[in-house]
């Protein structure tokens, strides 16, 4: 089987891995980069995630112009993926969604943070981007590279960002680091929020963050996590 075509399907397995999840539902995606032209990433036409298949999955530019895009419709949020691939190197997945659970710290002044283990690829903090900043009052979509990219700049060298009123962004070095993820930040929101009526919250350290992405991102961990949730997602046999 060749790279592009092993690319494509952990791609697909990845749409449905993230709908059985609750990640996303009739909205969201996520894209890895051209295992073999960095210069072009691949994303699913626009179709909800839990329906993607094979045949969906479109070539782009980093600037969002698809290559042979027959009668497909892409995303039209599809600058955030190239703009993230454009500005970062080391990325080569980006997911976005509209995570329920995440919205509340995106408009709000109580910042997402890190208290259970497997959430430490999160990051320390995750920001919070607010296009109206630089653009004024949209939709609130990132619909063409000048939005892309500024959210790009925002994220910096993060992993994660919120996006204000919207959803959020999650980078990844392989589509199964961003996936799981996308998967704790969605599970730490939760337990936050339920830890938060409780009292005051015990968050994991700068140092403590650091060491557990050593784990969960080690090929041990990361591919048991994976397994798990492609057995969930009933595609143990694609």
């Amino acid at each position: 089987m060749s790279d592009l075509l092993t690319t494509m399907r952990e791609l697909v397995i990845a749409n449905r891995i993230l709908a059985r999840e609750g990640v996303v539902d009739a909205y969201g995606h996520i894209s890895v980069r051209h295992p073999t032209n960095p210069e072009r990433y691949l994303i699913s036409c626009s179709r909800s995630p839990e329906l993607v298949t094979l045949s969906d999955i479109m070539e782009f530019t980093l600037d969002g112009v698809a290559i042979d895009p027959r009668d497909r419709s892409p995303y039209a949020e599809r600058y955030i993926h190239g703009a993230l691939f454009e500005k970062r190197t080391d990325v080569h997945s980006v997911i976005h969604n509209h995570s329920h659970a995440v919205i509340p710290f995106g408009v709000t002044a109580v910042p997402l943070r890190p208290l259970v283990h497997v959430a430490a690829s999160i990051g320390d903090k995750v920001p919070v981007w607010d296009i109206r900043d630089k653009f004024g009052d949209t939709n609130l979509l990132v619909v063409n590279m000048a939005q892309g990219r500024d959210l790009a700049e925002f994220v910096g060298g993060g992993r994660t960002a919120l996006m204000r009123g919207h959803g959020c962004v999650v980078t990844g070095a392989t589509i199964k680091e961003a996936v799981i993820t996308a998967v704790y930040m969605q599970v730490n929101a939760r337990l936050q929020m339920e830890a938060m009526r409780l009292g005051n919250v015990i968050y994991l350290s700068p140092g403590e963050i650091q060491e557990h992405q050593k784990v969960i991102f080690g090929p041990l961990s990361l591919n048991r996590a994976w397994e798990y949730f492609v057995m969930r997602a009933g595609c143990q046999g694609m």
